[in-house]
């Protein structure tokens, strides 16, 4: 039996990432994006984002791939999936306007018995109004996470397949196609499928924000909440797999969209959103952390001091500084001093003058009288005490993701800040 094509109309983050995941299951894959340029940089195995595996699984499954800004390429497709990044404002607020033109030309170039599945996140609702063969329509949740996207494209941990009717056997070649990647699959109607993936944010978000709450209660009783975190993934109830790291608020964009989503929903129809405000309101509260950190230990205390500041991008291995704790921080006391470094971000993510974008890590942090490691990119795991001995006048260190080891830190007479527990001063010598 031939196996069926599978097309991606759309390779930006999550159309890329999926389609070189579906070359790796041994499928032939076409990629269609109406920008020249980029289609070029594909064809010629240059990812555009960021993504750790990407660039050598492009290279080894180059065969079974093709990229193409001519449109009619979608027309050898038994399955196209419309796989647009969603783009949001700064209140989390979607632009689904991307998606429905690029369903409308999909449609125009596809075979009247081809598949179309919605791959992008969308508000519950939208797929039913598309006008597609209803048995011939899909919405799939998709589950990436920036930073490890390969390793969510090629081991799901289960499909969520939204359907016109989700009692009807699939169609045979969907069912091929999703049973090779060696998970569940769980049909349901469009409207639960599109809103299971905003509930999937939505107990992230909560877990998210209960970490952070407790964490910062840590910091100020005497209490580690590393020290807490194996008691919690013990309890059944809670498990080994439970989202526990405080952070910095959420960022990227994805999850505020959902919060925003949600709260529009509760205002709609009448229905209790206060929870999900709060997590909003923690979620600025805590972005608040590194700056409050920084104004207590160091800008209080001293009128000019030289800040370097490690990280840029929201999170490690990904481009983006959608809503990153660190842009925000840079915004605030942009007046100062300050030095930065980043191993991805764009030059342009820094637009003031004052901010000097140093060569690498060490670099940045040279006479420096305060380091904040604002993105827990691991190759700053390399930096040691010693290192900062040598590079900084000062000696303190805001580390909100213990990347750096913090009781070297101690010992070498710095104080040391991070999330879920006191600040640390050095042992005084009696």
């Amino acid at each position: 039996m031939v196996r069926p094509v599978i097309g991606f109309a759309g390779l930006t983050h999550l159309g890329l990432n999926s389609a070189v995941s579906s070359a790796a299951k041994g499928f032939t894959v076409i990629g269609y994006h109406y920008d020249d340029q980029l289609v070029a940089q594909l064809n010629n195995g240059k990812p555009h984002v960021l993504e750790p595996q990407l660039p050598e699984l492009m290279e080894k499954h180059r065969d079974s791939l093709s990229f193409s800004s001519d449109l009619n390429c979608l027309a050898s497709c038994d399955i196209v999936y419309i796989a647009v990044d969603v783009p949001t404002d700064d209140n989390g607020k979607s632009d689904l306007k991307p998606i429905e033109e690029m369903i409308d030309r999909a449609s125009t170039a596809m075979r009247q018995d081809a598949l179309l599945v919605v791959l992008c996140q969308v508000s519950p609702g939208f797929t039913r109004t598309l006008k597609w063969p209803a048995d011939q329509l899909f919405y799939q949740v998709e589950t990436l996470i920036f930073g490890r996207a390969m390793e969510r494209a090629l081991y799901p941990e289960r499909f969520i397949l939204g359907c016109a009717d989700p009692n009807q056997l699939l169609k045979p070649e969907l069912q091929e196609y999703l049973e090779s990647f060696y998970c569940p699959i769980l049909p349901m109607s469009y409207e639960s499928a599109e809103l299971a993936k905003i509930s999937i944010n939505m107990f992230l978000v909560a877990a998210v924000s209960t970490a952070n709450t407790l964490a910062e209660i840590c910091e100020h009783i005497g209490a580690d909440w590393c020290e807490i975190v194996p008691a919690l993934r013990l309890d059944k109830r809670i498990g080994q797999y439970a989202y526990l790291k405080p952070g910095l608020g959420i960022a990227g964009g994805n999850l505020e969209r959902d919060l925003s989503t949600v709260l529009s929903y509760a205002k709609k129809h009448q229905t209790d959103g206060g929870v999900v405000a709060a997590w909003v309101n923690n979620s600025i509260h805590r972005k608040n952390w590194a700056w409050a950190t920084l104004n207590d230990l160091v800008l209080k205390k001293q009128l000019h001091p030289k800040i370097a500041v490690l990280g840029l991008t929201y999170k490690e291995n990904t481009h983006s500084i959608k809503n990153s704790p660190s842009i925000s921080l840079l915004n605030r006391i942009q007046d100062h001093s300050i030095t930065a470094f980043d191993p991805a971000a764009e030059a342009d993510a820094v637009m003031d003058s004052n901010i000097i974008l140093a060569k690498n890590a060490i670099t940045a942090t040279e006479q420096a009288d305060v380091l904040l490691v604002m993105t827990p990119w691991p190759e700053f795991n390399s930096i040691t005490a010693d290192d900062l001995v040598k590079s900084m006048t000062g000696k303190i260190v805001i580390d909100p993701y213990r990347v750096l080891e913090g009781k070297d830190l101690i010992e070498k007479r710095f104080i040391y800040a991070t999330l879920g527990e006191p600040v640390r001063q050095p042992i005084r010598n009696t």
